[in-house]
């Protein structure tokens, strides 16, 4: 069995939403980690040894005992590492908070991902669609509440970096209106007050360098249509 004095590996690459993840979640309970950065095009022998089902990042490797997807990451962290707890003590906030945060990956990630690097109009448009649907069951959740998690982060406002980093910075390049102010206040906001935390700000990749790699791709996906 790991140890929490154990080392821990990440192995990740910098402007994954899911890396950032477990990053937040390390930073958050002061663990001290090792990243290991991984190049997609060319992956590396211990990222096939440690992840050989999947062959994706992140993956946590701690004690040389590894683990992949983000979520099952941040409450593995959680679990072992006992200080500023991310998920909650009662049971069935704590099922919330795992529903929500499988939420935000099954209905807004992948559909407002695909509302911008889908080559086939319809598909976009069908996409578009779905993610303002699942935004707003969670502009109703939030309402209310600074974060997910209550007056500090948790499971769901970590699982949501993507919905208040990541989406502004596609919707821009592809001149999609998918997250507002307008449209979603109390999200909108509480996504604000995510990206000011002061674990979150330190995490979160620089965001022009970002912005350059996904419009290059949106430009190199339109072209190609």
């Amino acid at each position: 069995m790991a140890t929490n004095q154990e080392e821990v590996k990440l192995l990740g690459v910098v402007g994954s939403p899911f890396v950032c993840r477990v990053q937040i979640a390390l930073k958050f309970k002061g663990v001290e980690y090792k990243f290991l950065e991984e190049n997609l095009g060319n992956k590396s022998e211990l990222l096939l040894k440690y992840n050989p089902v999947h062959k994706k990042v992140p993956v946590l490797v701690h004690g040389e005992k590894p683990l992949a997807e983000s979520l099952v990451i941040v409450e593995y962290i959680d679990e072992t590492w006992n200080n500023n707890p991310i998920l909650p003590s009662d049971p069935y906030q704590r099922a919330l908070a795992r529903f929500w945060s499988k939420f935000i990956d099954d209905k807004v990630v992948g559909a407002a991902w695909k509302s911008v690097f889908s080559v086939d109009k319809d598909e976009r448009e069908k996409n578009v669609q779905e993610a303002l649907e699942g935004l707003k069951f969670l502009e109703d959740e939030i309402k209310g509440k600074k974060f997910f998690g209550g007056e500090e982060i948790g499971l769901v406002d970590i699982s949501g970096v993507f919905i208040a980093f990541w989406i502004p910075i596609i919707q821009e390049i592809a001149g999609l209106q998918l997250f507002t102010s307008e449209k979603f206040p109390n999200l909108y906001k509480w996504g604000q007050d995510l990206m000011n935390h002061s674990v979150v700000k330190e995490v979160l990749p620089p965001r022009e360098p970002l912005f350059s790699f996904f419009k290059a791709r949106y430009e190199n996906l339109t072209a190609s249509a």
